[in-house]
């Protein structure tokens, strides 16, 4: 008999389930309440019951855990500093989608290079983020891979979709099981119709093969979700940050019935790939915050050090800690300007 299948498969390695990795690394009480609460508190956002401003901000994606966790002491103090006006979460990003070819995330490639130690990452992902709870600061990640939240998602109190999969029914039906408010952010080519049609499939309950707690392939049977919301990050035609762009989001939303409120990335084609221009983005946002009240919340890329590097690293060099090898960040010197403009903002907008 002629072979016909797996003939472009070169290996298939078994992984510990999630049921293993949970028990590895348990959530405890303190790291449940600070996933319950932020997920409870951006639920008030969405749906206009809290006037804060939600903020991801953090590294464009985790490549170094010891750099994640000196990051996350800045969220720490811009929790305290900020938090009467904004809802601050640390954006952990484990999971890259490539447009071609690329680093993957540390789930995929924890050690950086090309051993593909998924089951290493899965550990070390978690571990990071369970840590990160029981110290009061709330993750946001974006869900890329339909297996992976079974080993995660307990532990992030909110998720994005992003651009290259808002449009896949996968990631549709995923979002209508997870546990947490989900950000859905506008196609590549700036389609906002993509986004609300996936705002509305998730919303509906589906069933859908996936895997259970034990690794077993299983039919999944969903409630929807009602706690999603848009992400304008701009698209081929450029930025649509700007209030025009904005208000038009808001009256298409309202007349889908869908949550109208929308989150602005300060970064992406918003910015047009210029991490440096994430400033001047989140300015006409703040002016925009004094005029009306449809923005929930920005996301912006910040790391310790500005800029990204280049990976892998040029033949005799190393790594320079604290600067990101993906997109391009803010350094934290410039986040704090751009959240006490923020917080500014808030502060001088009219009364509800």
């Amino acid at each position: 008999m002629r072979p016909t299948k797996d003939l472009h498969v070169k290996e298939c390695k078994p992984l510990a389930t999630p049921a293993q990795i949970v028990a590895e690394i348990p959530m405890t009480d303190a790291a449940a309440e600070t996933v319950a609460t932020a997920r409870e508190e951006m639920r008030q956002l969405i749906h206009g019951q809290d006037r804060r401003l939600l903020v991801v901000v953090g590294p464009c994606s985790i490549h170094d855990v010891a750099m994640a966790e000196a990051y996350a002491a800045f969220i720490a103090e811009a929790r305290r500093t900020y938090g009467a006006s904004l809802l601050v979460l640390m954006r952990v990003y484990f999971e890259k989608p490539r447009t071609t070819t690329g680093w993957k995330g540390l789930i995929n490639d924890p050690h950086l290079d090309g051993t593909y130690d998924v089951e290493t990452g899965l550990r070390r992902g978690r571990k990071l983020l369970v840590q990160l709870a029981e110290a009061g600061i709330p993750a946001a990640s974006e869900v890329l891979d339909p297996i992976s939240p079974q080993y995660l998602a307990e532990a992030i109190s909110w998720a994005a979709i992003g651009a290259r999969t808002v449009e896949s029914q996968t990631h549709r039906e995923m979002a209508s099981g997870l546990s947490m408010p989900i950000g859905l952010k506008n196609g590549t080519d700036g389609s906002l119709q993509t986004a609300l049609n996936a705002m509305k499939s998730a919303a509906q309950p589906h069933r859908f093969l996936g895997v259970d707690v034990e690794g077993r392939v299983a039919v999944v049977a969903t409630t929807g979700n009602q706690d999603t919301h848009l992400v304008l990050r701009g698209g081929l035609a450029g930025p649509n940050y700007e209030e025009p762009y904005v208000l038009a989001a808001a009256d298409e939303l309202r007349k889908a019935g869908l949550p109208s409120r929308v989150m602005i990335d300060c970064s992406h084609d918003n910015s047009s790939k210029d991490f440096a221009r994430q400033p001047v983005v989140l300015d006409d946002i703040a002016a925009q915050l004094r005029r009306h009240d449809h923005i929930l919340g920005v996301m912006i890329e910040s790391n310790l050090v500005a800029g990204k590097q280049a990976f892998p690293p040029p033949a005799g060099t190393s790594l320079r800690y604290g600067q990101s090898i993906t997109d391009g960040c803010v350094d934290l010197e410039a986040t704090r300007r751009m959240l006490d403009a923020l917080a500014d903002a808030l502060a001088g907008r009219p009364a509800a």
